[in-house]
């Protein structure tokens, strides 16, 4: 039977050889790892012996002290909503200081650019809105000019984030920093992929991370690719770049459309939760968490990436 990653729920379960996942817990973000080959009917025999499994289980660390030593050749970070919850208060303002200042009369609310994140990409993103919506009047007419209006819309937007950034307005998410030390201490090489601006994404690698592990760190971003997340292409480019197997590669991502390029491009993939996307769809994922987490409050390490490789589990 299939190892399978199941949240702190109290699902209905299949029959004793079926595979098991559940949806998201009230109890927690946190994820119980069940042991291979343990069927459901020995597991949860009764609703008493259930609550106390989860009681239990609740208690674990996904951490090197269960798992065996192997390791990713390399781990891959999104950006946005991964390494900072840049989306609600970093690149939403600042795409709304750049409609202002061009008195272009569009706002994106809270709600709003949920929805619009569902488009991998900023120019995309505002092109899709002004298809669908209506071009503002200061925008001029032909297809090659509003290509060329978009992306100056989207140069001046990333000025404005990147002075948030720069001026640390927006911290980086728990347990970032220690996962990246984690990895570039054993040698595993760590890269940031991500559909944002590539100056947007170097800022925040530069100015959250710091030079040292910055300069250790390979970026991926923007027009990198003509394709954007969900299609697999970026994930694969900096696999081919690293010179590391697709399979033996860690994604972290925080959306279902990360998650589905890493999955398309063969990868392992870890989902962190973010502001925005808490609700989404992450089935395919291989392990489902709220954030990485610092001690005492670490939800897991760069041994249990490794392990995820293996498909071991802690029971």
């Amino acid at each position: 039977m299939a190892s399978t990653a199941i949240s702190l729920s109290l699902p209905t379960f299949p029959s004793s050889s079926s595979t098991v996942k559940a949806k998201p817990s009230i109890f927690s973000h946190h994820h119980l790892f069940i042991a291979k080959n343990v069927s459901s009917s020995s597991l949860f025999s009764s609703s008493t012996k259930i609550t106390k499994q989860i009681r239990t289980a609740f208690k674990i660390k996904c951490s090197s002290a269960s798992f065996s030593n192997t390791l990713p050749s390399a781990l891959l970070f999104d950006c946005d909503g991964v390494l900072v919850d840049t989306e609600k208060d970093g690149h939403r303002v600042s795409f709304n200081d750049t409609f202002n200042e061009k008195e272009l009369g569009v706002t994106w609310d809270v709600d709003l650019y949920g929805e619009l994140l569902k488009i991998g990409g900023g120019k995309e993103r505002m092109t899709a809105y002004f298809n669908k919506t209506g071009w503002p009047d200061k925008a001029p007419k032909s297809e090659e000019e509003r290509k060329a209006f978009i992306a100056s819309l989207h140069k001046r937007k990333t000025e404005l984030f990147m002075a948030l950034i720069e001026n640390r307005l927006l911290p980086l998410r728990p347990g970032v920093a220690k996962l990246i030390d984690q990895a570039l201490g054993e040698g595993v090489k760590v890269a940031v992929c991500s559909t944002s601006n590539e100056k947007a994404v170097s800022a925040v690698v530069s100015f959250l991370l710091g030079p040292e592990r910055a300069e250790k760190i390979q970026i991926f971003a923007g027009d990198v690719v003509p394709r954007k997340k969900p299609d697999p292409a970026i994930y694969t480019l900096a696999a081919n770049t690293l010179g590391v197997e697709p399979s033996s590669c860690v994604v972290v991502e925080d959306s279902a459309i990360g998650l589905a390029a890493a999955k398309a491009a063969g990868m392992t993939c870890i989902v962190t939760k973010s502001g925005y996307t808490a609700d989404e769809d992450f089935l395919n994922a291989d392990a489902v968490f709220d954030c990485i987490g610092d001690p005492p409050e670490e939800r897991f390490d760069l041994a249990f990436c490794g392990s995820l490789l293996e498909k071991q589990y802690v029971s």
